[in-house]
């Protein structure tokens, strides 16, 4: 009998157990399910709101994390886990591991000044943590960024936020500076009037700010010319390298000179007299 009774009360734990288990993994399975659905509506709603892309990824990345946090706690209290002592524990561990992870801490918290501060958004094309391309996504620890030649580069946010941040995107309008380098024997009113027709022939140039065309510099073998018309910034580098090319094609059919370095050699033939010649 005693036998018998073990047996029935083995039975019985073994099937609440089972029933525990079952229930544990489908509130897990299912709590996955609720907190993709969460993270999707919570992304379109942002999406709606007309949020910051940047913020809106950043936040999604957070919630979502929460969420299945709250989910795994779900499943393991249907276990018959005590989550408030696994809290503690959790609590004290995670301090430790904070301590040693110090570092991503770090991170974390520089990608919440990312999003305080926004010094760039999606799309951005920037120079930071000793990197430079286009802002594809920001993380929770890390950014992401595209290069130019479709590279992908990770860069942790602390690393980001540590150093100067040059947006090239941050405004709609950006100035090219060109240099334009003629011989000393070019007429200056022709030079003038050259270059400011390629500026005036270009349509992508803006009225305003009105562009600066001056004589810089005169070098060693050169009169620099400086060329500063202000485009949109989505023009920028088309505008840069056909405005360049511009100036080459017109200074040639003007007969205008384009010096190089040169330099000047002296030779001088020093004639010795030897005194005495044919001594021993």
């Amino acid at each position: 009998m005693e036998m018998d009774a073990l047996l029935a009360y083995l039975q019985n734990i073994g099937t609440g157990l089972a029933i525990d288990l079952v229930a544990a993994l489908a509130i897990f399975v299912l709590g996955r399910w609720a907190v993709s659905l969460l993270h999707r509506l919570s992304i379109k709603a942002m999406e709606r709101a007309r949020i910051e892309p940047l913020l809106i990824k950043f936040l999604g990345n957070i919630l979502r994390t929460l969420l299945l946090i709250v989910v795994v706690l779900a499943a393991i209290n249907q276990l018959g886990i005590q989550t408030t002592s696994l809290i503690a524990v959790l609590g004290a561990a995670g301090l430790a591991v904070g301590l040693a992870l110090q570092g991503s801490l770090a991170n974390f918290a520089a990608g919440v000044l990312v999003i305080i501060f926004r010094p760039y958004k999606i799309g951005d094309y920037v120079e930071a943590g000793g990197v430079a391309g286009v802002i594809d996504d920001v993380q929770i620890f890390t950014t992401e960024l595209k290069t130019g030649d479709n590279r992908k580069i990770i860069v942790p946010n602390g690393q980001m936020m540590n150093g100067a941040i040059t947006n090239y995107s941050s405004h709609d309008t950006r100035r090219v500076d060109l240099v334009a380098s003629v011989g000393y024997d070019a007429n200056i009113d022709t030079v003038r009037r050259v270059l400011e027709d390629v500026v005036a022939n270009d349509t992508r140039v803006l009225e305003a700010p009105a562009p600066n065309i001056r004589m810089n510099a005169m070098m060693d073998s050169s009169v620099n010319w400086i060329v500063r018309p202000w485009v949109k910034a989505s023009d920028y580098w088309d505008v840069y390298w056909e405005m360049t090319e511009e100036i080459k094609r017109r200074f040639d059919a003007e007969g205008i000179s384009i010096p190089f370095p040169q330099r000047d050699v002296h030779v001088f033939h020093h004639e010795e007299q030897q005194s005495g010649q044919g001594r021993l």
